[in-house]
């Protein structure tokens, strides 16, 4: 019997990613400060779509929507994310998991079933994710435009991520090209999921949920700044809910 915390990954892994593998390296991270096994297993996005794939996301204890946008499947990604939605799973989304969180809440939530991303160029009216507003100057040719390490993001008191840094304000990192349409925050707080942080401008980056057991969207990437020595507070989170969710799921079953 494996006895370890299984995270299951949405995603399609690239090794060659500058980010991708820091979601592994991070929940090594976590795993070691709280003690206990944790296994990741990258899910590829088309494999969502499959007509078991509801079953194998049952047999995790808690779901991260990795980057990565565009995804081999945007179906496949939303899918994911609806099941974490719907069925009260452990859930962490960066970045690119952030901007599809948004996106399956206007669709299936409020039923703005043509929200989309500016990035897959579907000409969609309602476009929610649209390219960063105030890019990083003096960035280099090629990075994204929002990249590198980011200060005072300010997180919402009472919230739950809040709670986890212990702080007001923040710095963390960012690799990415596109954020929340701002005409479009109203869809977070409909759905259900708060903003709970952001950037200096007033920019959306971070939401949550205050009724599921765990889940959180963040439009910044923790696991790159997470370390052997320091984990990612927010990771830390994470991994214990989804452990705390998994000896639920083992007394439940034994109970039934």
């Amino acid at each position: 019997m494996n006895d370890a915390v299984r995270i299951g990954i949405l995603g399609d892994f690239d090794p060659k990613s500058p980010t991708l593998p820091a979601i592994d390296a991070s929940l090594r991270h976590a795993a070691a400060k709280l003690n206990f096994a944790v296994e990741g297993t990258w899910i590829p996005t088309p494999s969502l779509l499959d007509p078991n794939a509801e079953k194998l996301l049952e047999s995790f204890d808690g779901l991260w929507a990795a980057p990565g946008s565009p995804y081999k499947s945007m179906g496949g990604m939303l899918k994911g994310i609806e099941f974490a939605r719907r069925r009260d799973w452990p859930f962490l989304a960066t970045c690119g998991g952030f901007q599809y969180a948004l996106i399956e809440f206007a669709r299936n939530v409020l039923g703005i079933k043509d929200a989309d991303s500016a990035e897959n160029n579907s000409g969609s009216k309602n476009i929610i994710i649209y390219p960063v507003a105030c890019a990083v100057p003096k960035r280099k040719k090629g990075a994204p435009m929002l990249s590198g390490p980011v200060p005072e993001i300010r997180l919402r008191p009472g919230s739950y991520l809040q709670s986890f840094y212990m702080k007001d304000t923040v710095v963390e990192e960012f690799f990415c090209n596109f954020e929340l349409n701002p005409d479009y925050e109203y869809c977070a707080m409909e759905a259900g999921f708060p903003i709970v942080a952001r950037g200096a401008q007033g920019e959306a980056r971070a939401i949550e949920s205050p009724t599921h057991r765990f889940f959180i969207a963040t439009l910044f990437q923790p696991q790159l700044s997470s370390k052997p020595d320091n984990p990612h507070p927010l990771i830390l989170a994470f991994v214990q809910a989804a452990e705390d969710w998994g000896k639920k799921k083992l007394d439940d079953a034994i109970l039934a």
